[in-house]
């Protein structure tokens, strides 16, 4: 191995590190709570040296944000690889964000923050977080799609408007408030049987009412 390659990896692997460490502390507290001090301290580097990999504690937590929408679209991806009908993708991909949502909530937290308006638009991570976004909206259109041409989906229904209507949909399930999910328990049932039920709900009125593609 060269001098210069050796020099990319020592540099790819320092800039990771400060993610993973940035990352343990926006998980553990907010974002407001967590400085680039704190988290020079975490990495055990001086703040100079930190700045030299990222701009400020924004674009830090942006770089953070975006590994968790690559996780989303990783999700997203290997639904639309299976050999299945299109109505069967679609509700897979619902599926698979309740599950991202499960397995990796801090991530979900820190994407739902993200979207406020305090964040900077000029921020270079926040077109990949836009685009990262709006892969997994156009994989979902194209399941739709699929569903379509397959017969399994409505044949009036458009790709697009119905892949804005589930994205948003599932978007704003999983970014509940708490004072919902009381009311929700209080009358019986858990937050895990309210979102199977959306999924029970949803996929009757996209349905064609033909199980399999003919």
């Amino acid at each position: 191995m060269g001098i210069a390659e050796r020099r990319k990896r020592e540099k790819e692997q320092r800039k990771t590190k400060i993610l993973d460490a940035a990352e343990r502390l926006f998980f553990s507290g907010s974002y407001e709570g967590v400085s680039m001090d704190d988290i020079a301290r975490e990495v055990e580097l001086n703040k100079a040296t930190i700045y030299l990999y990222f701009e400020n504690k924004e674009t830090l937590f942006a770089s953070i944000v975006l590994r968790g929408v690559e996780i989303l679209k990783e999700k997203y991806t290997n639904c639309m690889e299976k050999q299945v009908p299109g109505i069967v993708k679609v509700t897979m991909m619902g599926q698979a964000y309740y599950q991202f949502s499960q397995e990796y909530p801090d991530y979900l937290r820190v994407i739902h923050f993200y979207g406020s308006e305090r964040f900077s638009r000029e921020n270079p991570c926040t077109a990949e977080i836009g685009k990262g976004y709006g892969t997994c909206r156009l994989i979902l259109r194209d399941a739709i799609q699929e569903g379509i041409d397959d017969r399994t989906i409505r044949a009036d229904l458009d790709p697009f408007l119905t892949s804005m209507y589930l994205m948003i949909s599932f978007m704003g399930i999983l970014s509940m408030e708490n004072k919902w999910k009381l009311v929700i328990e209080a009358e019986g049932f858990s937050y895990e049987q309210f979102t199977n039920e959306f999924f029970r709900f949803i996929t009757p009125a996209i349905s064609s009412g033909l199980s399999s593609p003919l």
